[in-house]
């Protein structure tokens, strides 16, 4: 099995990659919706030995051992993230006449085995899916233009040009280093076992990655230990380049988006604007800060909670000052205060926390921390109750809305629980809740949907709505496969003045025969029939 690669300009091979603005980089894309960027959350990594991909073992992409895209053929998978797969390949000289390699070869002697991410372009709507491969692509130049040892080298980038397999055609393929496992696999191995054995040399690793890029001004966005690889001879490289944003002054832009564990606090503060929301140097250091906490405690994070939604309340509360810092008690008091800086509770006060600062530091301490003490009898019960009690007093103010309502019992009458349905596929298997897979209600559901008639709630796949009544001559709708409807549900929306929003019924695979019509009293004011 081969596949050409064909640039999206007509040319084929690994045709380096310029913004369309004339500029190289970590550009930032908007998209049609008025979103910015990606993600970034794709696992980018070569770590060997396949992860838990989803229900049933779905994969983002999906590629059959042996197939062959330029020089390389796939081995084995690797890992699969939310928007894309890794699978292990290996060289192949190609035979005469073959299409695979046509074009340019990377530059240099490229090594025997490599690690293929295959960004999970295709199955997206245009719009979005113009968006990953452009960002897939910026990935790539930023990792040539960034050369350093603490940095995960991208070989090269291609695009498969393949009609015979349209899952395949046109998806944008990442060729990278290949690593042996990345942190989080190592973490994953181990749980709440204690310090990783050379704790102190991964973080001063990481470390020594982000003074280079805060050097070369730039901030990664996303580091977490997905995105921490471990290369055969134990050396670091941080990797997944996606929300990567050039510094112009004092801070760069950056889509809205990102792993929730790991964004500082003021992130979710910070007003969006066209190009995007400000991050600074800062960003990355506390994202270190919850990344060495975790190396340091076998996977525990700083903030308690059982989910990203809870922690992120608690960590809420502590930056406002409601709540003090309470690291895990295991930490021994050198690396205490080393995660103490990192987590500095806003911008202003981790200003003075430098890349450089930390290295120094972290060189200078004990190689794998001190001996694991047990926990606290209570101290894990009694921080995650508090933590659900955060999450719970503060999810309206500032976190994504759950989805999840009860009943109205001020509203008599039948109501059904509607299950959200997205049609597209990586969407699904999305464990955050990230803007660029969000949907949303309507105000009325006689009126087009477009700006003006757009609920400020947004939903996700797996959100449960409780319906009350159901219209069946609303406007027409269609999801970004065509299938269109004309039934909308009244949904109970706690966040709109009147309670309530419409949900297309196209959005949901539901079908509930126990909702009366609408009576005329329930439908907007000013709506026409």
């Amino acid at each position: 099995m081969t596949a050409g690669t064909t640039g999206d300009d007509g040319t084929t091979g690994a045709d380096r990659i310029t913004g369309t603005d004339g500029t190289t980089g970590a550009d930032r894309i908007t998209g049609t919706d008025g979103t910015t960027g990606a993600d970034g959350t794709t696992e980018a990594d070569g770590s060997t030995g396949p992860r838990d991909t989803g229900a049933g073992g779905d994969w983002a992409v999906t590629v059959p051992t042996g197939y062959r895209l330029g020089p390389w053929e796939v081995v084995s998978p690797l890992a699969s993230g939310n928007w894309g797969s890794v699978y292990a390949a290996r060289r192949k000289v190609p035979d005469e006449g073959s299409d695979a390699g046509s074009g340019g070869e990377p530059a240099g002697t490229p090594p025997a085995e490599v690690a293929l991410k295959f960004v999970a372009t295709t199955a997206l709507g245009p719009g979005r899916s113009r968006q990953w491969r452009e960002l897939a692509r910026r990935e790539a130049e930023f990792s040539r233009n960034a050369d350093h040892d603490r940095l995960i080298r991208v070989l090269d980038t291609l695009v498969v040009a393949d009609e015979e397999r349209p899952e395949l055609d046109g998806v944008v393929v990442l060729v990278m280093e290949r690593a042996a496992e990345s942190l989080q696999d190592r973490l994953d191995a181990a749980p709440g076992s204690g310090p990783l054995a050379g704790a102190a040399r991964t973080i001063t690793q990481i470390c020594e990655g982000l003074v280079h890029l805060h050097a070369e001004g730039w901030v990664h966005g996303d580091l977490k230990p997905a995105n921490v690889l471990i290369m055969p001879d134990g050396s670091v490289r941080l990797a997944d380049f996606g929300l990567v944003s050039r510094l112009d002054g004092t801070h760069g832009y950056a889509p809205p988006l990102g792993s929730p564990d790991y964004l500082p606090p003021e992130r979710w503060r910070d007003g969006l604007g066209e190009r995007g929301v400000p991050v600074r140097p800062t960003a990355d250091i506390w994202a270190l800060g919850v990344t060495a906490h975790q190396i340091l405690t076998g996977g525990s994070f700083p903030f308690a909670g059982a989910t990203a939604g809870a922690r992120t309340a608690v960590a809420q509360e502590y930056a406002s000052g409601r709540a003090p810092l309470r690291l895990h008690p295991g930490l021994d008091d050198a690396w205490r205060d080393f995660v103490t800086r990192c987590l500095a509770p806003d911008h202003a006060s981790r200003s003075s926390v430098t890349a450089d600062q930390l290295l120094a530091l972290a060189a200078t301490l004990p190689d794998t921390g001190a001996p694991h003490r047990r926990t606290r009898p209570g101290w894990f019960a009694v921080s995650t109750v508090a933590a659900a009690v955060l999450a719970a007093g503060t999810a309206g103010g500032w976190w994504w809305s759950s989805g999840r309502e009860g009943g109205d019992p001020s509203r008599a009458g039948p109501t059904a629980r509607i299950t959200v349905y997205n049609i597209e596929a990586p969407c699904r298997k999305q464990t955050e809740r990230l803007r660029a897979c969000s949907m949303g209600l309507a105000l009325d559901p006689y009126k087009k949907y477009q700006a003006g008639n757009v609920s400020e709630r947004r939903i996700w796949h797996g959100d449960v709505l409780q319906a009350h009544c159901v219209v069946y001559d609303g406007d027409r709708v269609a999801d970004e496969t065509g299938v269109g409807t004309t039934r909308w549900y009244r949904v109970r929306v706690a966040e709109e003045p009147s309670g309530y929003a419409w949900f297309p019924a196209v959005r949901t695979r539901q079908e509930p025969t126990s909702l009366p019509r609408c009576g005329e009293s329930a439908r907007p004011t000013g709506s026409s029939t």
